[in-house]
Formats: C-alpha cells, structure tokens, sequence
C-alpha cells in the first residue's frame, strides 16, 4: 500500500496543483487544469481510510463519520503543505488535495491591476474577493495581507478553514486561527474577535447568515475587513449577501453595505500560454458614490454599467481583464472567447487586436 506522502511528493515533482483519491481508481493529479493518472496501485476504501486517519487522528476521524465531510491541513516533512478535504461519494471516502505554494506570490508576479494593491490601504471598511472554488481568491488575499505586512504596523488576525498559506510577522503581528483547531467555527471566532484589538480581520469565507453578519460588524466599526464569497461578479456578491437575510432585515443590510463596502475583486483563472501555470483575470468593483446609492436604493442591476464606465477610476469589467492579459500575451484565444461575458462581442475586439499586433490567434496553451 503506498503511503500519501509518496504520491503527493510525486505530484509535487510533477508540478500538479492537486490531487485527487478516489475508491477504484489509481491517484489523480490536475496539472495546467488538466486531469491524469498518476502511476500508483488503484486505492481501496481501507487504504482511503487509513488515509484520512492519519492525517486527523481518531477523534476527528470519529467527528468526519458523523459528518461525511471534513476540511484539514496536512504538511509533507519538506515543508510543503495541502488543503485537504475528505468526504464521502457513494458510500466511500474520496479526498482532495489543494498543493499551497510555500512562496506567497506578490501581486505583481499575478499580474493583478494596480488598484488591488491601492485597496491595502485602506484604513477601515470591507473588501471582498469572489470567484469559484480554485479560482484563487486564497492567494490574492495572502499576497494582499503581505503587501500590508511590509508597510504597516498592525495587529492581523485571520480565520480560515483551513489556514492556507503561513504567514510570517513582518512589520505586523499576525495570528491565524484555524476553524476547527483554534475556534469553533466562523461565527464563534467573530464574536470574541473584536476583544483581541485587531486592526486588520480576514474572514476565509461569509458563508452563512451569522458569519456575514459578524463580518460587516466588524468593517462598520472601523476595522479593515478581507473576506471570500463563492460568486462570479460583483453584483452577484451584492445580491447574495442581502440575499442571505430575511426579508425584513434586507434594507438594513443594504444601507451597512453602502456604508462599509469598499471594494470587489472577482476573478477566474486562466491557463498561461507564455509560461506554465495560471493567471488571475479580476473584474474590480470600487465602491463610488454611485454604486453607493446603487446598493442602499435596491439598483444592483446599474452596477454591471457603472463598471464598465468607470475605468478610470481603476474599475474594470472581466472582459476588459481578459483583454489585457490577452493582449500581453498571458492567454490563449480559445479560452478568452470561452470565458467571457460577451464571446461574441469579445471576438470582435480580438480581431483588430491581432492585426494591430500582428499576433497570430493562440487557441491552446504551450508546455
């Protein structure tokens, strides 16, 4: 039976981004998006089990029976570390592993717009950053939270589930707290978390009523305040958090809103063309004056324009960020088309592009 340390090293060595155990198949590693087998024995349920126990020991291997899921850390005797979680898919254990990268990449090498790195500093308020599972939101948070960490100095206090990257104290003191380990949960965390005198608050993820709740507290009472949502624009994650409260709270909410929100950085992964790897494409909302008035009057559906006019101030559509990273050569024509809100309207800007350039249309990415 091969020992998991053996085949995530090997899926290190191979250059993955994570792993994948499944009973009755062999390992899977995903590497540039793509899936492939890695060249092990297929695993058994026992050998999943065994698995997962080791890495948690007995007690939370009896709380994960109970719950059919558990999210966790693991870390291989190199140093390098995983975002794990185990669950069940017809009536055996499966488990995910998410490589984390030793190396906080700067928001220069994620080639993220200017703006992002101006959101730092921020003295109070909430800022959010959006996207699918995988899209990297864990990343562009911890190379924000280093950014502030070479600058300033503040107590930072981050909750996650599990901690991703290690952060190391700077110019600031920073605890990480870890749900499940550290505190309970998100929401327990948030109510003691105004005690511990934090100046900068990084909530992983608002994922139910009370955490949400707890997290825009925190930004009205003067905190700068980094959280996640699992949505894909900046209006969505508006109508999602008013969605989350009853209806008689959601005009509260949305006046906390105006007031707090500063900014929403919603982003999707590309495959890289220029180089191996992935490279973030953001839509960036900045919260105006109008987009103030937009949320506290119920007229989401403005925001989508107020993006697209507002480039100046430092706003920018997903398309527009796909524009860029296309036209710098980061990304393939394929996927742009394909990722886009607009393909059709995006292909026309393709088009005086590559003549502009000369660049021969790219459809696939290059080893």
């Amino acid at each position: 039976m091969v020992d998991v340390k053996t085949i995530l090293a090997k899926a290190i060595e191979q250059g993955a981004s994570d792993v994948h155990i499944n009973v009755g198949l062999p390992p899977v590693l995903r590497k540039n998006t793509e899936l492939n087998d890695m060249d092990f024995p297929v695993v058994s349920n026992e050998h999943a089990k065994e698995i997962v126990l080791a890495m948690i020991g007995p007690e939370r291997y009896k709380k994960f029976e109970t719950e059919r899921d558990a999210d966790f850390s693991t870390m291989l005797d190199d140093g390098h570390r995983f975002r794990v979680n185990a669950h069940y898919q017809k009536a055996t254990i499966a488990i995910s592993f998410r490589l984390i990268s030793n190396q906080i990449p700067s928001i220069d090498d994620l080639h993220l717009p200017p703006i992002v790195k101006e959101l730092t500093d921020l003295p109070r308020g909430l800022v959010l950053v959006t996207g699918h599972t995988g899209a990297g939101k864990s990343t562009t948070l911890a190379s924000m939270i280093n950014v502030i960490n070479a600058k300033y100095r503040k107590h930072v206090i981050t909750l996650e589930d599990p901690i991703e990257y290690a952060l190391e104290n700077q110019m600031c003191m920073i605890e990480q707290r870890e749900i499940g380990f550290d505190c309970p949960s998100f929401a327990a965390a948030l109510k003691r978390i105004l005690r511990q005198d934090p100046d900068i608050i990084m909530v992983g993820e608002m994922r139910d009523l009370e955490t949400c709740r707890s997290t825009v507290t925190a930004a009205e009472t003067g905190h700068l305040v980094f959280s996640t949502l699992h949505t894909i624009n900046a209006a969505q994650t508006i109508e999602r958090i008013i969605d989350i409260y009853p209806a008689g709270q959601q005009n509260q909410i949305r006046t906390m809103l105006a007031n707090t929100l500063q900014a929403v950085l919603s982003q999707t992964l590309f495959r890289r063309i220029d180089q191996p790897g992935m490279i973030p494409c953001v839509e960036i909302l900045l919260c105006t004056t109008a987009v103030r008035n937009c949320i506290r009057e119920n007229r989401i559906y403005e925001i989508a324009n107020i993006i697209e006019t507002s480039r100046k101030f430092g706003m920018q559509s997903m398309d527009h960020g796909i524009e860029d990273a296309y036209l710098a050569g980061f990304i393939g024509r394929e996927e742009a088309l394909a990722k886009s809100t607009n393909p059709g309207k995006m292909e026309k800007v393709l088009k005086p592009m590559e003549q502009q350039t000369k660049r021969q249309p790219v459809a696939a990415a290059t080893e």
